[in-house]
């Protein structure tokens, strides 16, 4: 099984004693094979011993290597973005011909989606007028027509979807994945999330380490900013150089030696003396990362204009420099949470629809789609029954639906071209290839290439896992 070993005690080199001889925090892959070949230890636990985040290979070949989530948080309509459904036309204003499912909300008579469907590609899956220039990349798209969360609430919803747990608090989808394959750029976080404006709901908790060690923790960035200094808060330290910078540092590791003696198993005090080293060579890369006016004007015309064209772009840029889990969320608090009126969607996906489009031209035209994991979703969807208030009169929105809704992932190792899973005929509830949150999950750690009921973490006495004891793997939108 793939789980944390808990570190030797003595007879080599820790992390942290390294790091004080070598001072700038690097090298450590190059010296794991050489720790390795004395016996003391493994090349992989040397290299984790060393620096938790440095490359480990997954449990099997695969494809994949890279993850970027489209977050839109709230939760998309199903049935007014990739699952049509023209019997609610039929219904329109009335009542529909089932047992109505308890969502949060009373809702009311069918309601039909305002907006029209039409095929695209050659596979001819039909995608809204919401989405025209993602239609038109529908050929790399697997599209799972059949989720199902277990509440119609946003806060369980979003751990599920986040961490795999509705109530207890758990480690991240992105978290197990940099604890799982590290990253390739030590100079940059390994696990990103953006979200322009402040957090969505459950803030920080979305892309928490839960009982992993801190250093796999998604990093928060407010993408609404455009210079780096608000990009990144303290990037830049206008009072000290580098070199200044990196004495204070040495000076640190020596005035902590003697106290992390006493506490090598302290996680905390690790992760927060990583993230100092991190914070320090993240001055030399991150400035350029964020940088998307060093990209060629065909490339920022492709994603557009807009905060989304920009954080998508910037995306990619990281992605290209070897972060491993890039998750960007529309806003903050829940910008899709369309209860008043459906026709909010169409604002929200314009943001959206173009950077999503460019960013699977960009990938395929670089090699980088084949093995980059693209996810679209919420964490629920809603419902085809229009929404009443308190007076029991009409709006114009939806409510919250977890008991049927859709996802789309592309790229790393996805069979394009593909529908996955059905609705009812009105799109209340999944009736066809049921797809759980955890059978997602399943899937996406098996495009990654583990497998999810070995891929483990010892945690107060029992092998933890993402999927917890649940789960399967949707071969069928697997290539």
């Amino acid at each position: 099984m793939f789980h944390h070993q808990p570190r030797p005690q003595a007879a080599f080199l820790t992390r942290r004693d390294f790091l004080c001889r070598c001072g700038m925090g690097l090298g450590a892959l190059s010296l794991a094979p050489l720790l390795g070949e004395t016996g003391l230890f493994s090349t992989a636990s040397a290299a984790e011993s060393i620096n938790p985040l440095s490359p480990k290979a997954p449990q099997f070949p695969a494809k994949a290597k890279r993850v970027i989530h489209f977050f839109l948080n709230g939760g998309p309509s199903h049935v007014d973005t990739f699952d049509p459904k023209p019997a609610l036309a039929k219904y329109a204003g009335k009542s529909l011909p089932i047992e109505y499912i308890r969502t949060e909300r009373k809702t009311g008579a069918a309601f039909p989606s305002p907006f029209k469907f039409q095929k695209y590609g050659r596979s001819g899956i039909e995608v809204s007028d919401l989405f025209p220039k993602v239609g038109g990349c529908i050929d790399d798209i697997a599209v799972i027509r059949s989720m199902q969360a277990e509440l119609p609430n946003h806060e369980p919803s979003l751990m599920l979807m986040n961490c795999g747990d509705a109530v207890q608090s758990r480690p991240s989808v992105g978290s197990w994945v940099t604890y799982g394959l590290g990253t390739e750029n030590q100079n940059l976080p390994g696990f990103i999330a953006m979200c322009p404006g402040g957090y969505p709901i459950k803030e920080a908790e979305n892309w928490q380490s839960g009982f992993l060690p801190g250093v796999y923790q998604g990093t928060f960035i407010d993408s609404q900013h455009t210079k780096i200094e608000k990009l990144i808060e303290n990037i830049r330290n206008h009072d000290a150089s580098l070199k200044e910078q990196r004495q204070q540092l040495d000076l640190l590791q020596q005035l902590n030696q003697e106290h992390e003696q006493r506490r090598r198993q302290d996680g905390r005090l690790e992760a927060r003396i990583q993230s100092f080293e991190l914070a320090y060579r993240m001055q030399m890369d991150a400035a350029d990362a964020f940088d998307i006016s060093k990209e060629p004007q065909s490339i920022r015309e492709l994603y557009g204009e807009g905060i989304h064209a920009r954080q998508t772009l910037i995306a990619r840029r990281l992605l290209e420099r070897g972060v491993r889990f890039v998750q960007l969320w529309h806003g903050a608090s829940q910008p899709w949470d369309s209860h008043d009126d459906i026709q909010q969607h169409a604002k929200l996906a314009r943001e959206i629809d173009q950077p999503i489009a460019a960013l699977i031209q960009d990938l395929k035209q670089r090699g980088m789609l084949d093995d980059t994991l693209i996810i679209w979703g919420g964490e629920f969807g809603r419902t085809p029954t229009v929404e009443l208030n308190d007076t029991g009169k009409e709006k114009k929105g939806r409510d919250h639906n977890p008991y049927g809704f859709s996802m789309w992932l592309a790229g790393g190792g996805v069979k394009g071209g593909t529908v996955y899973g059905a609705t009812d005929e009105f799109g209340f509830k999944a009736v066809e290839n049921k797809v759980h949150v955890h059978d997602l999950h399943a899937t996406i750690l098996q495009l990654l290439g583990f497998n999810h009921e070995k891929f483990t973490y010892r945690y107060a006495g029992r092998d933890f896992r993402l999927t917890d004891v649940h789960g399967r793997v949707v071969t069928d939108i697997l290539a």
